[in-house]
């Protein structure tokens, strides 16, 4: 991946129009449509999450949300994992998760990360330190299965 893209992070209150239409584009391109999966994205978390942007010029191409302890998991976690399919296999994706893991430590301490993660990213995940703690569930008609980053 070169280097002409803008990283940054933060909270619901100040992201600008653009940005969060651009995040729920994104966010419904590959949720809704590339997986066919009809369900309510905006579920009332956004609001109390930081947003975590990577941009390459105007195109927004790899988004998460960073949630706060106890709004989704006891734990910190990291949600609405996605890049764009024109920037996939990249490094954005690897770039994506690194800087969602910093900026967590940074926002929430250095304490464990949570996630609920799609089974067929599992390798992905553990190639950060992610471990699977839970067995394989159905959410929205995809296999899933929670992770934990533990803080050492």
């Amino acid at each position: 991946m070169d280097t002409a893209y803008q990283i940054y992070h933060t909270f619901f209150d100040k992201l600008s129009p653009k940005e969060l239409y651009a995040a729920m584009q994104l966010r419904n391109e590959v949720f809704v449509v590339e997986q066919n999966c009809v369900y309510q994205d905006a579920d009332n978390k956004d609001p109390f999450c930081y947003h975590l942007f990577i941009w390459k010029q105007d195109k927004l191409i790899a988004y998460t949300r960073l949630l706060p302890p106890g709004l989704a998991y006891a734990e910190m976690s990291i949600g609405r994992v996605v890049s764009s399919p024109a920037y996939r296999r990249t490094g954005a994706g690897r770039l994506l998760i690194r800087e969602s893991i910093k900026a967590c430590h940074q926002l929430f301490g250095p304490v464990s990360i949570h996630i609920g993660a799609q089974l067929y990213l599992k390798k992905f995940y553990e190639s950060f330190g992610f471990e699977q703690c839970s067995d394989v569930y159905l959410e929205d008609g995809i296999e899933h299965i929670e992770m934990v980053l533990t803080e050492k």
